[in-house]
């Protein structure tokens, strides 16, 4: 794993740069090792290591594949780099992203699968796998408005999503309160993927417990608005502070960049009184918050002192007033650098601010109200590196394969940011292979 990515390899994914705006450009390379270091270090080297080897070696492989059936990529300026001293230093080993974020992916794959010939079957659910008497794959039962029928077939692609539009099943693995939380995105991953594969004899696997859960906009819908998109997310915080409604801190908001904090940090809020928190900047960083705190869908409130921002969006003034008091005694001298680890931290307060810790004194503050908003869960199916399901007896189930959410083994609590849109393509792209292979006749 020693392939480095730089950004003279970037160029052939993002097209041709000009020297003028490379000149103002920082990527410092980040290779096979350093991903895979990263995903261990983040799940606590719990991920499964042949699927995380799998991943880290084909990512790369995967997104050019994906270029050339028509996906277009361009540089993350928005979501992972900061203006410092007339340079756009990115940072966390994410520098691209699609054209039209997820709405340009899912319009751009759905094009390739048009000029493919795919077809595309809307309203239409998987209700049941069927398996011949060797155990292998023969069909499966769909149900849609137009009723139910069985489609003949020697193998299925389970790749549905996991179980996190599921309050129940919310409820019985991830604990109690889950079943309150906000679902980012569509309300039909309901784990019926999970529950199908778990029927015939496949191997649950991960961890059931975890999910990927993030700061989700307090006014948000309970399931995801496609008109909006992620715009609700807020993943600004490591510049601010992060209270409850008593005013206290109760997470270390720089305890490192924010692909590596941001999909545990959910879970943390919806444990806080009325399972809300509060995101809060001055004057010294609104400049540098991310697009989505300027959407007009937003819960906010804006005042030139903290009692009174307190007071429009539901805090204790009183405890804000003296976390903001205790936090702003604590900041310690150094240099200020938003894209990179600065070691500019706090000093005998608990929780400690580790990076980025500017005082919280000039006016205007804005504050921004958060609640839990859950992406996916980690729990599902165990496959192999071909992305076959396994069985309980530790055999592929014949003609089975998975992808994306409903795959267990690579995420345990937490999980480095770009990695579950990176896994759903280098094991979609490995299923649909395997898929295909075995379809052909014998």
């Amino acid at each position: 794993m020693s392939s480095r990515y730089g950004l003279s390899d970037l160029e052939s994914l993002v097209g041709p740069i000009a020297q003028s705006d490379k000149d103002r450009i920082e990527i410092d390379p980040y290779s096979q090792a350093d991903f895979y270091s990263d995903l261990m270090r983040v799940t606590e080297g719990l991920s499964d290591p042949g699927l995380a080897q799998k991943l880290v070696a084909d990512a790369a492989p995967t997104v050019q594949w994906m270029k050339g059936k028509g996906v277009r990529w361009l540089l993350a300026y928005g979501r992972q780099a900061y203006e410092v001293e007339g340079k756009f230093k990115f940072w966390g080993g994410l520098a691209c992203e699609t054209v039209g974020a997820g709405v340009g992916l899912i319009d751009s794959l759905f094009d390739a699968c048009e000029r493919e010939g795919v077809t595309v079957a809307y309203e239409t659910m998987g209700a049941e796998l069927r398996v011949g008497q060797d155990g292998s794959i023969s069909g499966v039962k769909t149900r849609s408005p137009r009723g139910s029928r069985t489609v003949s077939t020697r193998s299925v692609v389970l790749a549905c999503g996991g179980f996190e539009a599921n309050p129940e099943m919310r409820a019985r693995y991830l604990g109690a309160g889950w079943d309150l939380a906000k679902v980012r995105g569509t309300a039909a991953n309901t784990g019926d993927g999970i529950s199908m594969a778990l029927s015939i004899g496949a191997q649950p696997f991960g961890n059931y417990s975890g999910c990927h859960a993030v700061a989700w906009d307090a006014g948000a819908p309970p399931f995801g608005d496609r008109r909006i998109g992620d715009l609700f997310q807020k993943h600004s915080y490591p510049l601010g502070l992060i209270v409850n409604r008593d005013g206290a801190r109760f997470v270390d908001e720089g305890a490192d960049i924010r692909n590596f904090t941001y999909a545990r940090y959910g879970k943390e809020i919806l444990s806080q009184p009325g399972r809300i928190a509060f995101q809060i900047f001055d004057r010294q960083v609104t400049d540098r918050l991310r697009d989505e705190y300027r959407i007009r869908e937003v819960t906010s409130a804006t005042a030139d002192n903290v009692e009174t921002l307190a007071e429009k969006l539901g805090i204790d003034p009183a405890g804000f007033s003296r976390t903001v008091t205790q936090y702003n005694d604590a900041v310690a001298e150094g240099d200020y650098d938003p894209a990179r680890l600065d070691g500019k931290g706090t000093t005998g307060i608990y929780p400690p601010k580790s990076n980025w810790a500017l005082r919280l004194d000039e006016p205007p503050f804005t504050g921004y109200a958060v609640a839990c908003g859950i992406t996916f869960t980690f729990g599902g199916l165990k496959i192999d590196t071909a992305a076959s399901v396994i069985n309980t007896q530790g055999r592929p189930i014949p003609g089975l394969f998975a992808a994306g959410e409903l795959v267990g083994g690579l995420f345990y609590e937490n999980y480095p940011g770009g990695s579950g849109l990176t896994a759903g393509a280098v094991f979609g792209r490995a299923a649909g292979y395997g898929a295909a292979a075995h379809s052909l006749p014998d």
